[in-house]
């Protein structure tokens, strides 16, 4: 199936955050491009969810006056590759302060998640990375990096660094009761 290129594909029409997916970093064929981005459809070719979307014209499922519809059903109550936990909350979000706004706050974890990835990723971090930024609030986040810039240094060894990376995001997830794996 091919879809129809979405304006932003870090963003899905079914709310989640594809900026925020270890695929979304992953290197070869099984690289996620986002939401309907180039190459989607060899990945994803099947997606009711988008489907159902560009049929009615639509970019989000929110855009749709019977959102949530059945196709949610159960549908958070596991993760894939990327938590399912805060889709809703994400597009109630999105629908509030508008997508502009929304975009500059992903565009802005995106940036973050690509910063830990390239400076305190050890090689078994990256999903990690990705989950703790998805789920924690931005500001909770910009304070997780605050801090390791505090608590790092740029001749640390890369282990030490995801180490002390990975200990200031459970702590501060662990303060907001969030927990930090993926559902399965």
């Amino acid at each position: 199936m091919k879809y129809k290129t979405r304006s932003c594909p870090q963003f899905a029409a079914c709310g989640l955050n594809c900026g925020l997916c270890s695929r979304y970093y992953t290197v070869g064929s099984s690289r996620c491009p986002g939401c309907a981005g180039e190459g989607f459809s060899d990945v994803h070719p099947n997606c009711g969810i988008l489907l159902c979307c560009q049929r009615k014209g639509l970019e989000y499922c929110f855009e749709c006056d019977e959102f949530p519809c059945s196709k949610y059903d159960k549908w958070g109550d596991s993760d894939s590759f990327i938590t399912h936990r805060n889709y809703l909350a994400d597009m109630e979000k999105a629908k509030r302060i508008g997508m502009d706004a929304y975009k500059a706050e992903l565009d802005e974890k995106i940036g973050i998640v690509e910063t830990l990835l390239n400076s305190h990723d050890d090689g078994r971090h990256k999903g990690f990375f990705c989950l703790a930024v998805n789920l924690l609030d931005l500001q909770d986040v910009k304070a997780v990096m605050e801090r390791l810039v505090d608590e790092t240094t740029l001749d640390m060894p890369i282990k030490e660094k995801a180490k002390i990376a990975e200990r200031l995001f459970e702590e501060t997830a662990q303060q907001r009761g969030i927990l930090l794996k993926l559902r399965r």
